[in-house]
């Protein structure tokens, strides 16, 4: 079979520029869709974090806003998106430069007061995130208010 443009079918064109990297045909290469891919896997990366950030930031708002709502279930995703989260950036470190931005925060801020209306119907929220993001992470952090 010849070669598959990256439009038509991408995974089957990633397994062709694999074996073509592989055998070193570098000529036959498509290296600027290969520099997209490559630059996309830490976008994809990027994304998680965020999503994963933003459940945890929804949940402790949530575990504020509606305390006699309060249940293991949510303690259960609080303490699941802390642990994948701190293992993420272990194996990934350059991820702390994302968690250090401060344009990142606000958009992942952005993201949980989003998913925290969704759920509760509430959306009189800070401007900005009111916690350090090294205290969201910190197991030892169950807020009881809001910071004014």
């Amino acid at each position: 079979m010849g070669n598959v443009a990256y439009e038509q079918d991408v995974i089957l064109w990633s397994r062709q520029q694999a074996k073509l990297l592989r055998d070193g045909q570098w000529s036959q290469l498509d290296i600027e869709h290969i520099a997209d891919e490559i630059e996309d896997v830490g976008k994809s990366e990027s994304r998680e974090l965020s999503s994963r950030m933003a459940v945890l930031i929804a949940h402790l708002l949530k575990w504020v806003l509606q305390p006699e709502r309060r249940g293991s279930s949510w303690e259960r995703t609080i303490k699941h998106q802390r642990f994948r989260l701190r293992r993420r950036i272990e194996r990934m470190p350059s991820l702390k430069y994302e968690i250090a931005d401060p344009e990142w925060v606000d958009e992942t801020w952005g993201d949980s007061t989003a998913l925290a209306t969704r759920e509760t119907g509430i959306e009189d929220f800070p401007e900005i995130c009111p916690w350090m993001i090294a205290d969201v992470l910190d197991d030892n952090f169950w807020p009881d208010h809001l910071p004014t």
